[in-house]
């Protein structure tokens, strides 16, 4: 056994003393078992992290279950894209499925876009693409606004997850957004509704699958968007 192997190189122990081999499979076991559970501690603690990409870690590229070993996508200047397609609700699938939802764009778009463009995902459905649009403007935007739009992003990955049916993560995510947004409770930055949609997350955070928010209030039968 790979115990008596082990007992054999070192000197003055004798291979066929069972307290030593047993003393040594006992010191074995509880080495892989803390290994594995650092492993299981290290792998959720990403995905409880990744707020902006839900279930990330399965969906590394080049994971070969899914996409054969493929290199990451890149565009003709050498950029990483995302060219796998992906679901309605952000899931990925395999290069070429005819399920695939059109991509939005990796780049911040100009903030009235971002927002019109969100919304109409929203509406559609589709609140994981609003993140990701939601997402770009975050990360590229001043500092001071991080906040706005980081709790928006996370209010529609919250819907994601109540649509994949983890009401639990929805909840919590719902509820972070929320709080990312209380800085601007009072204000309405780009005519951003921030009083209704922390309302909304009030109302909806057992269950974010209902009806989605107003990023903007909508336009008044008297001065049409």
């Amino acid at each position: 056994s790979f115990g008596a192997d082990m007992c054999y190189q070192c000197p003055g122990i004798n291979p066929f003393n069972g307290y030593y081999i047993i003393s040594l499979h006992i010191i074995l076991q509880r080495t892989v078992c803390e290994f594995a559970a650092g492993l299981t501690g290290a792998v959720d603690g990403y995905q409880a992290d990744r707020v902006g990409e839900p279930d990330r870690v399965s969906e590394a590229v080049g994971d070969p279950a899914v996409d054969g070993g493929r290199d990451r996508d890149r565009d003709p200047g050498g950029r990483a894209r995302q060219a796998r397609p992906r679901d309605v609700l952000g899931r990925p699938l395999p290069y070429g499925d005819p399920r695939g939802v059109e991509p939005v764009p990796e780049e911040a778009l100009p903030v009235d876009e971002a927002l019109t463009l969100a919304q109409a995902l929203l509406l559609e459905g589709r609140a994981f693409s609003a993140h990701e649009v939601l997402e770009a403007v975050w990360k590229a935007g001043p500092q001071d606004e991080r906040d706005l739009w980081q709790g928006m992003a996370q209010i529609c990955v919250g819907i994601t997850h109540a649509h994949r049916g983890n009401r639990a993560g929805a909840s919590r995510l719902v509820q972070r957004g929320a709080g990312h947004l209380s800085r601007y409770a009072g204000q309405s930055p780009y005519g951003i509704d921030v009083s209704g949609l922390l309302r909304w997350c009030e109302q909806n955070a057992a269950d974010p699958s209902a009806a989605p928010p107003r990023l903007r209030p909508p336009p008044s039968p008297n001065h049409p968007a």
